[in-house]
């Protein structure tokens, strides 16, 4: 049809940082099931990005699990190296690698304050200034920020995690308006509360209270979100950029 946009789906390269487990793991299952060549950066936990690799190319899929911390531009640009000498510039890029180290205000530590910050927003900050330039060469490229509810509503005992989620809105908006031109997009996914392995800790009595703050009245599931992810990363999502998708429940309505 004359002037119908172009959404079918092509295979990309696409990186998925924290791609181990939870809402990363998910993200890159869903960015194979669409037919993506997904590579997983991990940290420490290889196992994992092994598990994850096995379930995508189990399905048919190909992964390349590539060691890097985020924090390190020089590790991952090692990574991107990596992935490029294997099968190219990365095209898709979702940063969700993240840590949480909880404390009050006044007893929080430098380290529990520095690490967050560095690991949450720093990091993606490095990874979409080293994918970036691939991305205009080929005129096209999706990001996707992985935020979280906290950083609108705000968190007793989490100032760190929190400031940082908050940080990335204004990193994405900023990365959505000056590569908007270059057909290279910038959203943010911000999860509620989720079952994932950072609530396995948790204590029974604070989990039913995180349900009780949504709407929905249940945890979301790392699938529901990255389903999001791959909708965000896909041709028909050309026309989204610098949006903030909610996938909580409704916790931060009106917010």
């Amino acid at each position: 049809m004359s002037g119908t946009a172009e959404t079918k789906t092509q295979s990309r390269v696409a990186l998925v940082t924290g791609g181990s487990r939870g809402i990363g793991r998910a993200s890159a299952i869903a960015l194979a099931g669409a037919g993506h060549r997904v590579a997983l950066c991990y940290r420490s936990d290889k196992e994992g990005a092994a598990e994850t690799a096995a379930a995508i190319t189990d399905a048919g899929g190909e992964a390349l699990p590539v060691a890097a911390d985020v924090a390190d531009p020089a590790a991952l640009d090692s990574a991107m190296k990596e992935v490029e000498s294997t099968w190219g510039p990365v095209q898709i890029l979702v940063n969700n690698a993240g840590v949480t180290r909880d404390g009050l205000l006044m007893r929080m530590s430098d380290e529990q304050w520095g690490e967050v910050l560095r690991t949450n927003l720093d990091g993606p900050f490095y990874a979409i200034r080293r994918a970036t330039p691939g991305m205009i060469r080929g005129r096209f490229g999706r990001i996707v920020n992985i935020g979280s509810a906290t950083g609108f509503t705000g968190s007793a005992g989490q100032v760190n995690y929190a400031t940082a989620k908050a940080g990335l809105l204004g990193l994405t908006r900023s990365v959505a308006r000056e590569l908007a031109s270059r057909n290279v997009t910038c959203n943010l996914v911000s999860p509620g509360p989720i079952a994932t392995t950072m609530l396995e800790g948790a204590s029974e009595e604070r989990v039913a209270e995180l349900k009780g703050l949504v709407p929905l009245n249940r945890l979301g599931t790392p699938e529901e979100v990255g389903a999001t992810v791959a909708f965000l990363c896909s041709e028909a999502a050309g026309y989204i950029t610098g949006a903030v998708i909610p996938v909580d429940g409704g916790i931060s309505m009106g917010l």
